[in-house]
């Protein structure tokens, strides 16, 4: 293993491995009931039209060690885009190496390339490793913004 590690888009036919990065993702959070989406799910998602989501790979050597997957949304305050970052996972065997660093570059560069007026994601408040390495690259924590929710039966009955 040489080690060089490149970033690419993910392609159709590609849904199989966004799901197992997903579902990874989702047993390291303590959260794989939660984690649903199919194949068929993703193919939509990120190559149906209207296009709702985007995903890239870092390779190394041809084989897929990390994943993210992100989607655009929009500050009326800034009156910009804003790109929002779903999920970045690193193989854990791979961590360390600045893979995630490497990610988050290119996508604050996407951001920037495609006129954003910020990046954004959120992060559980347990994972300490993460918060730090989000502290690392100058990010910082909107304390003042609590998140809210609407999902399952209450979305369902809050919409009829």
């Amino acid at each position: 293993m040489n080690g060089e590690v490149i970033l690419r888009d993910a392609v159709l036919g590609e849904e199989a491995r966004v799901v197992q990065f997903v579902r990874a993702l989702a047993e390291y959070e303590k959260l794989l009931e939660e984690a649903r989406g199919t194949e068929a799910d993703f193919r939509r998602a990120l190559f149906g039209r209207p296009r709702r989501a985007w995903a890239l790979f870092a390779e190394c050597d041809g084989r897929a060690v990390g994943f993210a997957l992100w989607f655009y949304n929009f500050s009326t305050f800034a009156a910009k885009p804003g790109l929002y970052v779903e999920d970045v996972f690193v193989a854990s065997e791979h961590r360390g190496r600045g893979i995630g660093r490497m990610i988050f570059r290119h996508l604050a560069r996407r951001a920037l390339d495609e006129g954003c007026g910020r990046m954004e994601w959120r992060v559980l408040d347990w994972n300490a490793q993460a918060i730090g390495f989000y502290r690392s690259i100058g990010a910082r924590p909107m304390d003042d913004w609590t998140e809210q929710r609407l999902d399952g039966d209450a979305l369902a009955e809050f919409g009829e």
